[in-house]
């Protein structure tokens, strides 16, 4: 996550889905920004939603009316105009920079750690996904990926875990089959799957606990967030 893209379209569809697992009963959140410095890429070119209420309002108008008003007064966007409001209920937030050292990740990883201790169940939001065998930790660009042992970790802390994941150039549904079944075989979740947006994935693994809540979250969201969020319906997964 880099600063400068809070309040864009993304986000929107992003804290609304947080509002939804919070709304069916997940408990208590720790949002793990895995912030990045922020770089000379477009800032604000997906926030003109906002400047269409009529469109956008609809899917979560207390969030869109938030992030409205947060991004109006604000000098610029960063991720701690949403910490200092109460847009998402009973979180708490993980805010350090991700560094690219590998001396420097072990510490940033036993923040991690410490943050997630008595949440329910965590976010990593990482700026491109879970990581990639061209980006080891310690190399640059890897501080950009969440790597698979401090998913195992979290999980294996008793968290359940939402993961912030961009699309590769393959195939989307067989992109989100391996990476569920992955995520699946590296936790031993009993319930993994995948929520999907237009740009966007989201990867849940979940504790026993949560799984009855799953469908409750699926029919909330389809109410809500009709063709903006969805779950993509995948083989051989436990729902």
């Amino acid at each position: 996550m880099k600063n400068q893209y809070f309040g864009d379209i993304n986000d929107y569809r992003k804290y609304g889905l947080l509002r939804v697992l919070h709304l069916v009963g997940f408990g208590s959140l720790l949002v793990a920004w895995m912030l990045t410095p922020d770089g000379g890429g477009q800032d604000g070119g997906f926030r003109s939603y906002l400047w269409e209420p009529e469109r956008w309002r609809r899917y979560d108008p207390e969030l869109y009316d938030g992030l409205v008003t947060l991004l109006s007064s604000a000098t610029a966007p960063a991720v701690s105009l949403i910490e200092k409001s109460n847009l998402l209920p009973n979180t708490r937030y993980y805010s350090e920079l991700v560094p690219d050292r590998l001396e420097d990740r072990d510490t940033w990883r036993r923040g991690l750690l410490e943050a997630a201790r008595d949440v329910d169940w965590v976010f990593l939001d990482p700026d491109n996904g879970i990581e990639v065998p061209s980006k080891p930790v310690g190399r640059r660009g890897s501080s950009k990926y969440v790597t698979w042992e401090e998913i195992q970790w979290l999980f294996n802390a008793g968290c359940s875990l939402l993961i912030y994941q961009h699309f590769r150039r393959e195939p989307r549904e067989a992109f989100a089959q391996q990476l569920v079944s992955e995520l699946g075989r590296r936790t031993g979740a009993p319930v993994t799957q995948a929520f999907r947006t237009p740009h966007v994935l989201f990867l849940l693994a979940a504790q026993d606990w949560h799984a009855p809540r799953f469908d409750q979250a699926v029919s909330k969201l389809s109410e809500r967030w009709k063709g903006q969020i969805e779950v993509i319906r995948l083989t051989n997964t436990p729902l």
